[in-house]
Parts: structure tokens; sequence; C-alpha cells
């Protein structure tokens, strides 16, 4: 059962409130797009200008919320965030203009940026450093679970098709971040970080050049998650012979391998230098999903087209969990201690930038180029994995550097 159910304790707590909200969100991912259509009243148009103002926003408040954190504590910051975010999804039920749509959708956005910093430098403060990978595959792994049986959720609302059963999802949803809320009172408080004036700038991520490339680097490979959620419903559609249903159901085969083996995956993750390394293999295996997605298109005939996607799927996958582990590791392990929430922010960025830029790289290279489009985006995975170990080395002689230049307390002589 360890391997599915964490240890007892705050990891325990933290996955109790990940599954809370994510049953929620998994529920809210499902019927947004038509509620803000169908019931708020916008165009497809609106909605996709909306939402990518909204999570660029969320994506440079992630800082300097995660800043707050450290200074004033992640528990209460989670708690106030949580609840916060309940608040926004609130909102969502009267709002019926796109100018009040686009404000709400940004502050939505902050509140789930800024929980993610606190929820990691509480995770960072509560969990011993060897055991926060694995801690933090546990997570996941929940997240998945709950996200799945949110989705399903979601289908009876959109089976419905109603403005009450949207209207309800999105009232659940809110209802989530209040109950994840309540969970984490049951936390200690990490004590917050008090302010060095020796210790540099206040966001000193910012200037960290070492971690931002990692943070690039990072949200090169996490292109693995528009990949699934755009890239590959259009392919089946636009360029393959398999049945349109088959992109749920290789988003099912991928959610249910990561509840099953993510944290199998992440016990092989116990250092920098072993995340860097598993990080350049997770570039080859995805590299190979690449390659074995490209036979899909064509006419080969629907059967061999189902076999070649679920294979493809499967290696997927399989470099996702890599990749994951891989980059819970640098994220923490190279973070000073007591900046750990802007760290995370600043961190989390890499998810969303993936995001934002998914789009445009999906339908250039896979439905604009076919085949060789996927050879590219599988060679931008293998460099972007490649590079991880270099980055690593230089984060390290950076802070390797600082330590030595820094000013060292003179010893007490006692006479």
């Amino acid at each position: 059962m360890s391997r599915f159910v964490p240890p007892s304790g705050p990891p325990r707590v933290l996955a109790l409130a990940q599954l809370a909200n994510s049953l929620g969100d998994g529920a809210f991912y499902a019927c947004s797009a038509l509620f803000f259509t169908r019931v708020v009243g916008l165009s497809a148009t609106q909605v996709g200008l909306a939402l990518t103002l909204a999570w660029a926003t969320g994506m440079l408040a992630g800082v300097p919320l995660g800043y707050i954190a450290d200074r004033f504590g992640p528990r209460r910051a989670a708690i106030v965030l949580a609840v916060a975010t309940a608040g926004t999804l609130t909102c969502f039920l009267v709002v019926r203009s796109f100018p009040l749509f686009l404000l709400v959708a940004c502050l939505y956005a902050c509140c789930q940026g800024g929980l993610t910093s606190a929820r990691g430098a509480l995770l960072a403060g509560l969990v011993d450093p060897a055991e926060r990978t694995r801690v933090r595959a546990h997570l996941q792994a929940t997240l998945n679970a709950g996200l799945a049986v949110g989705a399903g959720l979601g289908g009876l609302a959109l089976t419905f098709d109603t403005a009450g059963a949207y209207l309800a999802v999105f009232a659940m949803d809110a209802a989530s971040f209040l109950a994840a809320a309540l969970v984490l009172r049951r936390l200690p408080e990490v004590p917050p970080a008090p302010p060095a004036p020796d210790a540099g700038p206040r966001l000193a991520v910012l200037r960290d050049r070492p971690y931002a490339l990692i943070t690039l680097l990072n949200a090169i490979m996490y292109l693995n998650m528009p990949l699934l959620s755009l890239g590959l419903p259009l392919w089946i559609v636009e360029r393959t012979d398999a049945p349109k249903a088959m992109a749920a159901g290789l988003l099912i085969v991928n959610m249910l391998s990561v509840v099953l083996f993510q944290v199998r995956v992440a016990q092989r993750v116990t250092s920098l230098r072993a995340a860097a390394r598993i990080t350049g293999r997770a570039g080859w295996v995805l590299l190979a999903a690449c390659g074995v997605y490209a036979l899909s298109a064509g006419r080969v005939g629907a059967v061999a087209t189902v076999a070649i996607l679920l294979t493809a799927a499967a290696v997927q996958v399989l470099g996702e969990m890599m990749q994951g582990a891989a980059a819970w590791e640098l994220g923490f392990g190279l973070a000073p201690a007591g900046r750990q929430g802007q760290y995370q922010g600043f961190f989390g960025m890499g998810p969303q930038i993936a995001r934002m830029l998914g789009p445009v790289v999906m339908t250039t290279l896979l439905i604009g180029w076919g085949t060789p489009g996927w050879l590219v985006l599988g060679a931008l995975f293998l460099a972007a994995g490649l590079g991880m170990a270099p980055a690593l080395r230089w984060a390290e002689r950076s802070r390797a550097g600082a330590a030595a230049s820094r000013p060292r307390t003179p010893a007490l002589v006692t006479v």
C-alpha cells in the first residue's frame, strides 16, 4: 500500500488536501469551456483570449505570492489562497460580461499560482529533503486520481447540458477548495523565514540565472502536457484512421499509469545528479514516443493505428513520469532554505509556459508539418533533457562560488 498511500503525518494530510480540490478541478476542466460559452455567453475567441491572459498573469504572480508565503508562513498562505480560489470560483457563477470575466479569470489564476507556490514551500518545510521527491510523487498520483474522478462527475453535467448542471459543477469546485483549506489547517505551521539584511535581494530567484535555465529546460520538457491534451486529439482527427474517441482513451492510459507507477519511478531519483541524469534519459524516451506517434500517420488501418497510438502513449507516460520526478528533485534541491516559496513559484512557471506555447507548437509542428514535425518535437525533448546536466553543474558552481564569497562570522576567542 505504500505505493499508493503516502506516509502518515504531513504527507498524508497534504495528499488529502490535494485530493479534495482535484475532484472539483477535474469537473471544472471537463465543463469550463461549455460553461463560459453557453452560460456566461462568451465567444470561443473571448474565452481563449481571457484564459491566455489569465494564466500569464497567474504565472507572474507565483513568485511574489511565494515570497509572501516565505515571510508569513506557507501554511497560513496556503489556507488563505485556497479560500480566495473558492471565492473567485463563486464569482464565476454570477459573471455575465467579458470585462468581468477577464478580471475574475485573472484573480483565479493568481490564486492558483500562489497556492501552488505555498504548497510547495509547505511540503519543503514539513518533509525531510530525502523524502520530498517521493512524497511529491504521491501527491501527483493523488492529483491524477482526483482529476479522473472529477472529470467523470463533469461528464454527468455535460450529459445534462443545462445551466443548472454547469453551475453545480462550479459550486462543487469552490466547495472543494474550502474543504482543502480545512484539511490544511491540520498541518503544523512552517516557521516564516526572517528577513536577513545580508542575504541579497528579496526576490533572489529572479537573479538566479542557472535556476532560470533549468526552469526553461523543464518548460520544454513539459510540452508533453499540451501534446496529450491538444496535440494528440488534433493529430488523431486530422492525420490518422483512429476513431475520435481514441484521444480520451490515451488520456485514461496516461492518468492510470501515473496513479499506478509514479511513486515507483520517483524512487530512482535520489539526488540532484541522479535527477539530471534521469532527465536526459527522459529526453530519449520522449523522442522515441514521438517517433512511434509519427508511424500512425496516413492510411495504415484503424486497428494498426490504435495499436501504434497505445504503444506510443505508454512510452510517453514513462518519459513524463521520469521527467516529473527529476523536476521535483531539482526544483526543491536547488532552492535555498527560507526561500522555497518564491523558488517554487518561479519553478512553477515551467508548466505554465508549456501550456501557453503548447497550442502554437502543436498546431505548427504536428498539424502543419506532419511526420517531420514529430521528429522536431522529439529533438526538442532530447535537447532539453541532455541540457539538464550542464545546467545543473552551472547551478552547483554558482552556489559554491556564492558560499565562498559570503563573509564569515569571526569565531569568538575566550581568554
